[in-house]
């Protein structure tokens, strides 16, 4: 049963996989994005919040929205190659939907790496895209290795000593097909904490841990709302911030696409042109020899690090992706947990927009 949620609720209601993506594609749809585009980024965005990663997924929606109106997005871009080898490529994005631009660039990938064995495959004048482990994981089906960079649509990190943002979250995702086990799927910024993790705490209203963030004078900043009188932490200091640059050259300055000073906010600005880069790296399993042989070795290193001695305390030892492929599972039965605050938000956003409202139920 489909019941209404109280906008003072303070209760996460929960939604089915398939009314979540058809609300998604009716509000895209609404601003005049193609039905088979608006269907398409309905269902990455719904994926995300299948997955748990609630800081890529309908969050985003009203963000999209105001970009949408303000004319910062083409709806009906020419999305073609411009520079193309046998074994990699440039897909120039006409300012679309980052999620149409790198799903575009994802497939050119595998179909270059069955002939080439690897492939690699850069996006300019994209846009957001949501989380990277979306596209990493697409060259999975195919018995084929994922690897995906991308430029953050806002600078939060400073280099390292600095106070000047000129880095973003540049996050890195690895896919790693398996036999019987679930794949291992590695979905990580190059900072303590993706900026959606930020945007989502405070849709929670939930105050960050310490380590996520510092205001200007290096002290710890706890409050989400507060977070644009700080910056994000990267990875393991100086580590972090090193790899941050060097993710932001191969998915950015490689492909011609945005770094440094030239990265727009899109948290501020929904006018601008992001010029938002990503990059696939895509490696066919079978120009190495017998997939299932490999991914029979996956499953064996699989079982050899879950049966490892484990700490005191420590019930479980987890691989890369697993939590999210149970979450993918859970959320399937029982529906998607949507923040309430958000949840109110995208009652109101749907009134604005004269579409029917996301309803609480599995819908399963």
């Amino acid at each position: 049963m489909q019941t209404a949620v109280s906008s003072n609720s303070s209760v996460s209601p929960a939604v089915g996989f398939e009314a979540l993506r058809d609300f998604i594609a009716r509000a895209l749809g609404s601003q005049g994005l193609p039905s088979a585009d608006a269907a398409k980024v309905g269902e990455l965005m719904a994926q995300a919040d299948l997955q748990g990663s609630d800081g890529h997924g309908v969050i985003r929606l009203p963000q999209y929205i105001k970009r949408i109106r303000a004319g910062g997005i083409n709806l009906n871009p020419d999305i073609r190659v411009v520079s193309e080898r046998a074994a990699c490529a440039i897909v120039d994005g006409d300012n679309g939907m980052g999620h149409l631009v790198v799903s575009r660039a994802v497939d050119l990938a595998i179909a270059k790496a069955r002939e080439a064995g690897v492939a690699w495959v850069s996006t300019r004048y994209s846009n957001h895209a949501g989380p990277a482990s979306l596209y990493a994981r697409k060259p999975l089906e195919h018995d084929m290795i994922g690897l995906y960079f991308a430029v953050g649509n806002a600078n939060h990190l400073p280099p390292w000593g600095g106070m000047d943002m000129l880095l973003s979250t540049n996050p890195i995702a690895a896919g790693f097909p398996a036999g019987d086990e679930a794949p291992v799927v590695l979905d990580m910024a190059t900072t303590v904490a993706a900026y959606g993790k930020v945007k989502a705490k405070a849709k929670k209203g939930e105050m960050m841990p310490e380590g996520w963030m510092i205001d200007r004078q290096g002290k710890p900043l706890l409050d989400p709302k507060r977070a644009d009188e700080g910056f994000l932490l990267p990875i393991g200091g100086h580590k972090g911030y090193g790899l941050a640059l060097m993710v932001g050259l191969l998915a950015g300055t490689l492909g011609g696409a945005a770094m440094g000073r030239d990265v727009v906010d899109f948290n501020a600005d929904h006018q601008s042109v992001t010029n938002t880069g990503q990059s696939i790296l895509v490696i066919d399993l079978s120009a190495f020899g017998d997939p299932a042989v490999f991914k029979a070795s996956v499953d064996a290193l699989i079982q050899q690090i879950r049966d490892s001695e484990r700490l005191p305390g420590v019930e479980r030892i987890w691989l890369p992706g697993e939590q999210s492929h149970d979450r993918r599972e859970r959320y399937a039965r029982a529906g998607i947990p949507i923040a309430a605050g958000l949840f109110a938000e995208l009652r109101e956003l749907a009134d604005s927009l004269g579409i029917t409202p996301l309803v609480a139920g599995s819908g399963v």
